[in-house]
């Protein structure tokens, strides 16, 4: 049987010949393919077998050594010594972080945009990231201050009538870095078995795995102050509501105005909008704000911001909110939730991987309603170091952790999730009318 090569730019071999595949068909590494075919009379009588060993997969590109496709130049090394090749996009160089997974199926430009997500590589457990692109609409903070973003399938094209610019182009512009065609669900897999992992990103081929390993080993999360990050620089007063287009609340809004002082812990717009479409007056201010000067402002409430990080490595905060507590209304989210927890007495510990993602079911105790709600936190309040008095008003079905409190007599109320959604489901925005409800209560008294 006599083989030859042939190179050919067109759909067949060679013109006005008959061909048939002949295994196997095996892929090669210079960017073509080597492919067996055996001729045919125009009978289908089958003739000798053609090896081509230089096929060019597009018929207007000459065969050469370089990949008509992007390769892998990128690195991810997590701390138990594993190593996945990856594909970059977005910034380049290296960068360490804790990878958790999230389970959102949309909304990726929030989630980047998330402070709570600082020092951390977020790794969507979705498979297909970036078809929407980007929008000058969908940001919760002025800038990304997550580490990085893993993901399996980076979206070639972008198709939504908002989008301004692609999710690569994005993160170039934002110093971020991206890498792709990755295997989440199996990364997935091991942060659910071994917890949550520090890791490493890589574009630069002069760094060793080794050297990366060990970067790793040495960088630490846990005790670190991720909050003065980023936390606004001065205090500024807030009015944007949410927009027409996008209210979905058919509550009235409410006639009387109460002034909110936010702490900014690392808060999300849409927090904010939530509460001025309540009617709130907000002003924001930074996370070390003193307690007195708060005060001094003669607010309705105070609202204690989500935000990234170690409830235990911010102690001035802590310091803080026991200031306020039991003067006026207090509300809590995310970090302070975990902050109010401690300022009451009770302790806060490290989950082994966390919540993140918009689909967890929560139950109020107190109703017994379930809401499907939007999480994003390392950390819980542990319910039984909690003293007296101090109520669990709400429980996450998955695995029964406290996710919400309660103080009645010291006017306190907290989730440990998000209410406002962003990205997520708006099952638990009437928490913001209850806030509002408990300052209305507490003005009457007064």
């Amino acid at each position: 049987m006599a083989s030859e090569t042939l190179i050919f730019r067109s759909k067949t071999l060679i013109p006005g010949a008959a061909y048939r595949p002949a295994n196997p068909l095996v892929s090669s590494n210079n960017g073509t393919i080597t492919l067996r075919f055996r001729s045919c009379n125009r009978e289908g009588k089958m003739g000798r077998v053609f090896v081509c060993s230089s096929v060019s997969l597009f018929p207007d590109v000459p065969v050469s050594g370089k990949r008509p496709w992007k390769v892998a130049d990128a690195r991810l090394v997590l701390e138990d010594g594993s190593v996945w090749s990856a594909k970059s996009f977005g910034a380049s160089g290296t960068q360490l972080g804790e990878v958790v997974f999230n389970t959102s199926l949309t909304g990726y430009q929030e989630i980047l945009t998330d402070p709570s997500y600082a020092g951390q590589f977020v790794l969507m457990t979705n498979p297909h990231i970036g078809n929407t692109g980007v929008n000058i609409f969908d940001e919760e903070s002025r800038q990304c201050f997550l580490a990085g973003l893993v993901i399996r399938n980076l979206s070639i094209c972008t198709s939504n009538w908002r989008c301004t610019e692609s999710l690569e182009e994005y993160l170039i512009r934002k110093n971020i870095m991206g890498i792709y065609d990755v295997d989440t669900r199996a990364i997935t897999r091991r942060l659910r078995q071994d917890g949550s992992l520090k890791g490493v990103i890589s574009t630069e081929e002069s760094k060793t795995d080794k050297e990366l390993l060990e970067m790793t080993h040495k960088w630490n999360i846990v005790g670190v102050d991720l909050i003065t990050g980023v936390t606004c620089d001065a205090p500024y007063e807030w009015v944007e509501k949410t927009d027409a287009e996008w209210e979905f609340s058919k509550d009235p809004s409410y006639s009387e105005k109460f002034h909110v002082v936010a702490y900014d812990f690392g808060i999300k717009y849409n927090i904010l909008r939530r509460l001025a479409s309540c009617g709130c007056k907000i002003t924001v201010v930074p996370s070390k704000w003193p307690a007195s000067e708060t005060l001094k402002m003669k607010p309705d409430g105070v609202l204690f911001s989500n935000g990234p990080g170690d409830p235990s490595a911010v102690p001035y905060a802590v310091e803080t909110v026991k200031e306020i507590i039991g003067k006026i209304p207090v509300f809590g989210i995310c970090m302070g939730h975990q902050l109010l927890g401690q300022a009451l007495g009770g302790k806060t510990f490290k989950m082994k991987f966390g919540h993140h993602g918009g689909n967890h079911p929560v139950r109020d105790l107190r109703s017994g309603r379930v809401d499907i709600s939007a999480q994003n936190h390392n950390y819980a309040v542990d319910p039984e170091s909690l003293p007296e008095g101090v109520e669990v008003t709400h429980v996450n079905l998955n695995d029964g952790s406290c996710a919400g409190l309660a103080f009645p007599g010291q006017k306190v109320m907290s989730l440990q999730y998000h209410p406002e959604a962003s990205p997520g489901p708006h099952d638990s925005d009437s928490t913001f009318r209850e806030f509002v409800e408990l300052m209305k209560r507490n003005k009457s008294m007064v």
